[in-house]
């Protein structure tokens, strides 16, 4: 349900109730992108039924889905048509267009263009978890994190996010477990599995990458003691959860292991709420032994100073 997660805490003055949100949303509907509009976002249903609630409640968790759309037109082309205007003008007129006026034909050639282009579709799945006040993003990007969290605030004015930050950083923690001689050493409940990603912070910001390979060996606790830092790393957490940890804090790749799904709703309905119940269950133990793992969250206003 969810492959990606980036962590933010709510401020604890914030208590909107489910109806609240629902009605504020409202206002925010997607429409899709007119016919010179380059990009269209808004909420929709995170069940999928047409005109149905925009704010899910199961178990208590919240879902709400963030669609975006987006027009455009291949730089090429737009400079293609816009310099056979030029060339016209040049020809009809024995002059060439100035710096200003062929921004303006670029500009005019885009948006001619513009209603004959495919649209392309993405949608980003949000969970609010009231009782440990945090929200989560599922995007697999920081452009479309950032068109989440505009798209929070402006619905929802007085939401105080911030991102989630640690005593101990992600990169000194992996760090630690890479250098690790056993496993005994690694956290509770989190194990390292086979994949990590190593980079100097040198002039070269050489790379290392490495897949499906026994990461408790001398070559990595080498390449770690040479200033090669992991920047990703994956874990599993209690045999249920699998995910790559980032030095950002975000979790990727997030896999439910076998067995987790046992028995959830085989029908639309009881799937959705089956799988966010699920989901949501085991990702909620999960963060708290990770945060613990690092250290525990670094305090409200420390954050604040270290932002």
């Amino acid at each position: 349900m969810f492959k990606n997660l980036t962590l933010y805490r709510i401020g604890p003055d914030w208590s909107a109730t489910v109806e609240h949100m629902e009605a504020v949303l409202q206002a925010a509907r997607f429409v899709e992108c007119g016919a010179t509009q380059e990009k269209s976002v808004g909420w929709i249903e995170p069940r999928g039924e047409q005109h149905g609630a925009l704010v899910e409640s199961v178990g208590g968790q919240r879902i709400l889905k963030l669609r975006i759309e987006t027009r455009s037109v291949p730089a090429s082309v737009v400079k293609r048509k816009a310099q056979e205007q030029i060339d016209h003008i040049e020809a009809t007129t024995g002059r060439k267009p100035g710096k200003r006026e062929t921004r303006d034909i670029r500009d005019d050639a885009r948006l001619a263009l513009l209603p004959m282009a495919f649209t392309k579709e993405s949608s980003v799945q949000v969970w609010i978890d009231p009782p440990s006040n945090l929200l989560m993003t599922d995007a697999g990007s920081q452009a479309k994190t950032d068109d989440v969290i505009t798209a929070l605030v402006n619905a929802l004015p007085g939401l105080p996010l911030t991102l989630l930050q640690t005593t101990v950083s992600p990169q000194a923690a992996m760090t630690q477990w890479l250098s690790a001689g056993s496993p005994d050493d690694w956290p509770p409940r989190l194990s390292v599995e086979r994949e990590c990603e190593l980079k100097s912070n040198d002039e070269e910001k050489s790379v290392v990458r490495f897949t499906r390979h026994n990461l408790l060996n001398d070559e990595i606790r080498h390449h770690v003691a040479q200033g090669k830092l992991p920047v990703k790393l994956a874990l599993s957490w209690d045999g249920r959860v699998s995910f790559v940890l980032t030095e950002a804090l975000q979790l990727r790749k997030i896999g439910f292991l076998e067995g987790v799904f046992e028995g959830a709703g085989a029908d639309q309905e009881g799937g959705f709420d089956a799988d966010v119940a699920i989901a949501t269950g085991e990702l909620a133990r999960l963060i708290p032994d990770l945060i613990d793992a690092l250290g525990g969250e670094l305090p409200a206003s420390a954050a604040a100073s270290a932002g």
